[in-house]
């Protein structure tokens, strides 16, 4: 049996509502919440200002034969889970698309981006 405590990062898993999907790469997640940005005037630090942001969760796929890429731009209320080399699992849920989904033919990948009210992270 392999001892895989110390790993960190590599390989992942990626399903949308239950589904699996040929991971390329580049998968990504943002839990946070909040975006803040430092105020200054022209005596010095004033302070922040804080914004809501919407946690997402992005990831390159790959376009396999029996898969409609079309089908990802209708996802409005998905739950997309991440299970990480390192043992985490990432959860968003109310997860819905954003951007277009283009496929780049060459090595049959496209990029898909959710974003949605909870990204969890266990």
């Amino acid at each position: 049996m392999t001892d895989n405590s110390n790993r960190l990062a590599g390989t992942a898993q990626f399903s949308v509502d239950g589904v699996s999907y040929l991971l390329a790469g580049d998968l990504t997640y943002c839990p946070t919440q909040a975006k803040r940005e430092t105020l200054t005037g022209q005596d010095g630090v004033h302070g922040y200002k804080e914004m809501p942001q919407a946690p997402y969760i992005k990831a390159k796929l790959r376009d396999a034969g029996n898969l409609t890429v079309a089908n990802f731009n209708a996802m409005t209320n998905s739950t997309v889970t991440c299970e990480l080399a390192n043992g985490k699992t990432v959860v968003g849920s109310g997860m819905w698309t954003v951007e277009a989904q283009e496929v780049e033919t060459e090595d049959a990948t496209f990029e898909v981006h959710w974003e949605g009210p909870s990204v969890i992270e266990s």
